[in-house]
């Protein structure tokens, strides 16, 4: 909202005034010059009358107040003065009460006009409009879109839950199978790199799993429904096989990475405000459907643009394109999601619209599966106007400007790299020699999937 601006009679209606000073003043950019006079006005301000310290342009010239006032009381009388020297008295902060005659010389001198010395009325009618001027900001101020409290406990604790299941130093990495990058693959996928766009090459791409490292999962609030959902040690060990005999070298390790992911993602998702009050088999659906879609999310956090790589600790654990080919995926995939993963990037969300997303797309009405759509529409609805109001009281323009519908059409982007996800997924799955790779919960997760 534009702020008010004076109205004056003609003779005046070119003067600026400075808000909320004394109503007969007038900014410096009246007569500092351009440029260098940047400089001038983070120097020391002197009165041109009396080199006393200057209180601003009062009358069209740099004043201190003494000589501001002593210039309006002498115009408004009219007063005539007589030098009692030779009329040429040099004036100071000391001596300026000696030779009014001069000193008032020396006001006109520099530029003082009595032309800008307003009449009571007009001084009390400036006074008025700054008055009304400071309650009307006051009003726009309280009219703002306020983050209620309930809101901001609903955002701490989203924050909470992602910094809880996310480690950013990527330490757990470390535990997995380890990436075993075939040359042979590497040439394969450099050759399946012309379905990327030009500025998207095949090295400068990344993996989608590989960023998607939190921390240690507190085993205190893992809920027993997930128990068949659990990363098994045992398990793990069973599912190895020797993966120098595979064509998919980083399968192993990726399995793992995705496993780690999930359990992450459930943590999570436990942590969403009202999640727990939905049945069993709704946040089971909810999981399900939304596990992949919430791990690409999370791993724009390490996704870089330089390199477009995910770069997760060590080199061991910096991912490109060419380590998911060698997982069994495919540029269907890739480029779509290299894409998404530059765009969400360049949104540049704050943490907190970061979080609210990821918790926006978990608790989604539409997901296969789910029963009490209701119920789970109330929880997204809450989330979706807490992201709104966030957007509206903290993100600052421009980058405000249609975040919100960004941010959903994000989600909608996701639902399609589900679908060739799980298309793919089941290319991969169907073949014995990879599937005795994957652990049981990417079994478990993507291969009863809810249709």
């Amino acid at each position: 909202m534009s702020q008010l601006r004076s109205s004056w009679e003609a003779p005046r209606q070119d003067m600026a005034y400075v808000q909320d000073a004394d109503p007969e003043s007038v900014p410096a950019s009246t007569s500092l010059p351009e440029g260098p006079g940047d400089l001038e006005r983070s120097a020391p301000r002197i009165c041109g009358v009396c080199g006393d310290k200057a209180t601003g342009f009062h009358f069209n010239a740099m004043t201190c107040e003494g000589c501001k006032g002593f210039f309006r009381r002498s115009m408004k009388r009219k007063a005539m003065f007589t030098c009692p020297f030779a009329g040429d008295c040099r004036i100071t902060k000391d001596n300026r009460r000696h030779c009014q005659a001069c000193r008032l010389k020396r006001c006109v001198d520099i530029g003082m006009m009595k032309e800008f010395i307003l009449t009571d009325e007009e001084v009390q009618r400036k006074r008025e409009m700054i008055l009304k001027r400071k309650e009307e900001e006051a009003l726009r101020e309280s009219l703002k879109p306020k983050l209620s409290a309930e809101q901001q406990r609903l955002i701490a604790t989203l924050l909470e839950a992602h910094r809880q299941t996310y480690d950013a130093t990527y330490a757990d990495f470390s535990k997995f199978r380890p990436p075993v990058r075939s040359a042979a693959g590497s040439r394969a996928a450099a050759r399946s790199s012309s379905v990327l766009t030009p500025d998207l090459s095949l090295d400068d791409s990344g993996d989608l799993f590989g960023s998607d490292a939190f921390g240690a999962f507190p085993e205190s609030v893992e809920p027993q429904m997930f128990s068949n959902l659990a990363l098994s040690e045992e398990d793990d060990k069973s599912s190895s096989v020797n993966i120098d005999l595979s064509p998919l070298s980083m399968l192993p390790h990726v399995a793992d990475l995705v496993s780690y992911s999930i359990q992450k993602v459930i943590g999570f998702a436990k942590m969403i405000p009202g999640f727990r009050d939905l049945t069993a088999e709704d946040q089971i659906a909810l999981l399900k459907s939304s596990a992949i879609e919430v791990i690409m999310l999370r791993s724009n956090q390490s996704f870089t643009l330089e390199d477009m790589t995910w770069t997760c600790g060590s080199a061991d654990f910096k991912y490109r394109v060419s380590d998911v080919t060698q997982a069994g995926h495919s540029m269907e995939l890739l480029e779509p999601l290299v894409k998404f993963q530059v765009g969400l990037k360049k949104l540049n969300l704050h943490e907190e619209e970061h979080v609210l997303l990821m918790a926006i797309c978990i608790v989604s009405p539409d997901r296969p599966g789910v029963r009490d759509t209701a119920l789970v529409e109330s929880l997204q609805d809450r989330l979706s106007d807490t992201l709104q109001t966030y957007i509206r009281c903290r993100h600052p323009p421009p980058g405000s400007r249609l975040l919100y519908a960004k941010m959903i059409q994000k989600l909608a982007d996701l639902r399609s790299l589900n679908e060739e996800h799980s298309r793919q997924y089941r290319c991969i799955s169907v073949q014995p020699e990879h599937s005795m790779q994957l652990t049981p919960l990417v079994l478990e997760v993507f291969g009863n999937e809810i249709s």
